[in-house]
């Protein structure tokens, strides 16, 4: 099922721009650390809780991954991904799973807050229940379930939709070669009756260069016989005065 793969190579897109913007809050939030007093608690906390839900939505986009690969391991008939690409996407799952560990780990090092206000005592529980035997925080079932439907909805919906442009576009494409086939039948049937009536033009010509021949040898003849009728009477002439 087409879709579906397209599902799993969109939301790997969706990941890896998640992946971006979580780095660059991360930087931030390392940046903030180090200035320490100089940073205002507003921007820490409003990084630090950006931070936080950017991570936690990663790894529900990596468990929503790893559920439509089991999904397409099991039903190998249906879809259409090789072994070599269902490799290459679950070692995308593994090094960004990897990647936000880092980051939560970075986040919870005693080094990158000494002194913690209730605030970041608060957040740093919040990511120990998420790295807690129970993984992130998520919703439950019947909600993960269902927001899985959705997404396979939608992408079903945008295939769909996608499909059809495409085959709008060609049918548009078509119609111009068409078009473009039928002005070049139009130049050439113009061309032969051009190239026709000058044929016939010139059969005429031809034809008018004919009869001026014949009339022209006509009177060759006519003249040759008037100058041999002369030479024999001036002869007979000759031969009388003898």
């Amino acid at each position: 099922m087409q879709e579906s793969s397209w599902l799993m190579t969109s939301t790997m897109r969706e990941v890896e721009k998640a992946v971006h913007v979580a780095q660059n809050l991360h930087h931030r939030w390392s940046n903030l650390k180090q200035e320490g007093g100089r940073a205002s608690k507003e921007e820490m906390d409003w990084t630090t809780n950006e931070l936080r839900n950017s991570l936690r939505s990663i790894e529900w986009d990596l468990e929503d991954l790893d559920e439509t690969i089991s999904i397409v391991v099991s039903n190998p008939k249906k879809f259409h991904l090789d072994a070599a690409e269902l490799m290459r996407r679950r070692a995308f799952i593994t090094s960004t799973r990897l990647s936000v560990k880092d980051m939560k780990e970075q986040m919870l090092s005693p080094a990158a807050n000494p002194n913690p206000n209730p605030a970041d005592r608060q957040n740093k529980q919040v990511l120990l229940r998420e790295c807690g035997a129970q993984g992130p925080i998520r919703q439950s079932s019947s909600d993960k379930y269902g927001r899985l439907d959705h997404q396979l909805q939608n992408a079903n919906s945008q295939f769909i939709e996608e499909q059809q442009v495409q085959q709008q576009l060609i049918a548009e494409q078509q119609d111009e070669q068409l078009e473009l086939v039928s002005g070049t039948i139009g130049v050439l049937r113009n061309m032969s009756e051009r190239i026709g009536m000058e044929l016939d033009e010139q059969t005429v010509m031809l034809d008018d260069f004919g009869h001026e021949m014949d009339n022209t040898q006509s009177r060759l003849d006519n003249v040759m016989k008037k100058l041999a009728k002369v030479s024999h009477m001036t002869s007979g002439n000759l031969h009388g005065n003898t």
